[in-house]
């Protein structure tokens, strides 16, 4: 069998190690000044990230924090549907302590949180997030879209399947159970609810965001 490559995302939407090139492109792609590499082994990849540039990473986080204080305004953007949920997930680490949540636009107030889960992706996160929102849509007879910035996640949703390579292990086997509940529910049930990309570049973070950038 041949050996798979690890990635390192310095700069990204979320960065980390990941241990395939799509999810590493889902990443990078389109992202301003994306910084990342291919590494042979896991432990190449984790020595690189652990020892990447402290005063870089520093800097990259007050430029995040500047930025984010001119965040344009979603709610007058005529291309965005304030009628509609926006989710998103945050992890800390890859794999790590995962959350994720889901916020109505027109309000900006939280509508769902689930989390923290001990040993999660952020990929994992964002798929939840996707099947929990249109689950508690279709139970209130919605077709509210759905705004995510995760084209791997709405690819699994698409697919009806979470293609995480995070091997089950008594930290996140309850979190593996909420998976499998979600593709149940996927092949359960159809939808109406557009799941639309949430366009960081043009429009911001997305408002569900848990600002660990």
């Amino acid at each position: 069998m041949a050996y798979s490559k690890t990635y390192v995302v310095w700069v990204g939407r979320h960065p980390g190690i990941y241990t395939s090139w799509d999810d590493c492109k889902a990443e990078v792609e389109n992202y301003p000044n994306a910084r990342y590499k291919a590494f042979s082994s896991r432990t190449e990849a984790i020595m690189a990230y652990r020892e990447s540039d402290k005063e870089a990473s520093e800097m990259l986080r007050n430029i995040a924090r500047h930025l984010k204080t001119e965040q344009p305004d979603y709610k007058s953007n005529p291309e965005i549907e304030p009628d509609s949920i926006a989710v998103d997930a945050g992890c800390s680490g890859n794999p790590g302590k995962l959350e994720y949540r889901g916020v109505y636009l027109r309000t900006g107030k939280e509508i769902f949180h689930q989390g923290p889960f001990e040993h999660g992706t952020n990929n994992i996160g964002e798929f939840l997030a996707i099947v929990h929102a249109l689950a508690l849509l279709k139970k209130n007879n919605s077709n509210m879209p759905v705004y995510s910035d995760s084209m791997v996640a709405q690819k699994w949703v698409r697919e009806k399947k979470c293609k995480t390579k995070l091997e089950r292990n008594d930290k996140n086997s309850a979190l593996h159970r909420l998976v499998e509940r979600a593709e149940a529910w996927l092949a359960a049930n159809d939808y109406t609810n557009p799941v639309i990309k949430w366009q960081t570049e043009k429009w911001g973070e997305i408002p569900a965001d848990f600002g660990r950038k």
